[in-house]
């Protein structure tokens, strides 16, 4: 016979089993994406971009851990180009390598986080200028992308992912916003 605390375990473990059944219909994929005009031509976008050393000047995750220790490999931009980085639990642990690039409209990174948890994404950076006459702003798209492995899918029953990294794809592409049409500006 069971006792009132063994009943409460298996509820738990049957909420557990279910919770993981239930994230496990979720699709294997995801996609994030958010984008901006920015008052500025893509020439002086790009470089912002293409750059992991100018990532500093306007990347979301900056403020989130100023102790943040990181690390330039590679190239100094460009294609090969490559970002380590470790942090607090706000920011864990990955790595970055520019993959492609099309100045000044496109780039194409892989990401590779490390903590809190293994994932391999990939991270797209599309430059649109306005259509001729209609003045110097470009269109400025950011996304992730790639599979969404049980852990992330479990997450997601519980917190919105698109809300809550969209959320730093804002604040990255303001701050990128901001430095871009002021350029004399300190970061």
């Amino acid at each position: 016979m069971l006792t009132a605390i063994g009943i409460i375990l298996l509820l738990i473990l049957l909420a557990i089993v279910a919770a993981f059944a239930y994230a496990s219909t979720k699709p294997d994929d995801f996609r994030l994406e958010r984008t901006t005009s920015i008052d500025a031509p893509p020439d002086t976008i790009f470089p912002l971009l293409d750059d992991f050393r100018r990532w500093a000047e306007w990347s979301p995750w900056e403020d989130k851990d100023p102790a943040m220790k990181r690390t330039y490999v590679g190239a100094p931009a460009g294609q090969g180009a490559a970002y380590a980085w470790r942090g607090n639990r706000n920011v864990g642990a990955g790595r970055m390598e520019i993959v492609e690039t099309s100045p000044p409209l496109r780039l194409l990174i892989d990401l590779h986080f490390l903590k809190p948890f293994q994932a391999r994404h990939q991270t797209e950076f599309h430059l649109e200028p306005a259509a001729a006459g209609t003045g110097v702003a470009t269109r400025v798209t950011w996304r992730m992308h790639g599979r969404a492995h049980p852990m992330m899918k479990t997450m997601a029953l519980f917190m919105d992912m698109d809300r809550m990294v969209g959320r730093d794809f804002e604040t990255g592409l303001a701050n990128l916003k901001r430095i871009s049409e002021n350029p004399g500006l300190p970061p």
